[in-house]
């Protein structure tokens, strides 16, 4: 399994969703149509920003109880023990046009999670819970819900589909209150520079569309001079 320098994830972190997606059509073109959440999520908390991390998957049931004994130990363990940290936690809603039926995640659960190295979730799944959810653990989630129902974990470590976004066991996955983003493993570290390189390219653009008198002449001048940097 991979595992990048901490120095880099915490680079990642700086730049937002978006950005990495732009990045990715620069240094992993074939990745421009797929990778990423395609239906809106409910971020929790905007306002912590950024979390980096190794995805830990699993999916979920809510509607009926569990058909056999369910384990959580093992699942619990997989969190702590499956891959690198800092982890993210993937979770898909096996309910179908019932997902979010009763939710995994509130305070109980947002705590252990971020106790064995969790920087928050992604679901396409409900939440709960919100003012107790543990200090600092990010939740992004098709909806948000009272009750946990009959929720049980039906697998964990395998490929699942979150909101158009596959995910493996393991992948790096970038996420804000935009939405999430899988980074493959072997361009994580051009994303930054790749980032940077846009983000002039745009610059000349934008400081372009602020000055006074702009007009159609000078953007396409500006589009000109944004055309040259490379």
């Amino acid at each position: 399994m991979s595992e990048h320098p901490a120095e880099l994830l915490e680079q990642l972190a700086t730049i937002d969703t978006p950005t990495v997606c732009n990045a990715l059509e620069v240094v992993a073109s074939h990745r421009r149509g797929f990778g990423y959440t395609v239906e809106p999520l409910v971020c929790t908390r905007p306002e912590l920003g950024v979390m980096v991390g190794y995805a830990r998957t699993a999916t979920i049931r809510a509607r009926h109880p569990a058909d056999r004994r369910n384990t959580p130990g093992d699942y619990y363990a997989y969190i702590d023990n499956g891959g690198p940290k800092p982890a993210i936690s993937v979770i898909q809603d096996l309910d179908g046009d019932s997902r979010g039926y009763g939710s995994f995640w509130g305070e109980v659960n947002s705590n252990i999670h971020k106790g064995l190295g969790c920087l928050g979730v992604i679901t396409d799944g409900s939440v709960r819970d919100l003012p107790d959810v543990a200090d600092g653990f990010q939740m992004l989630a098709d909806r948000v819900g009272p009750s946990h129902a009959f929720v049980h974990v039906v697998s964990f470590a395998a490929q699942i589909n979150v909101c158009g976004m596959t995910v493996m066991d393991g992948d790096l996955v970038h996420a804000d209150q935009h939405g999430a983003v899988v980074i493959p493993h072997d361009v994580a570290d051009k994303v930054m520079d790749a980032a940077a390189g846009i983000a002039r390219r745009e610059g000349v653009i934008i400081n372009a569309a602020k000055q006074p008198g702009f007009n159609i002449e000078k953007l396409r001048e500006a589009q000109g001079k944004s055309a040259e940097i490379h």
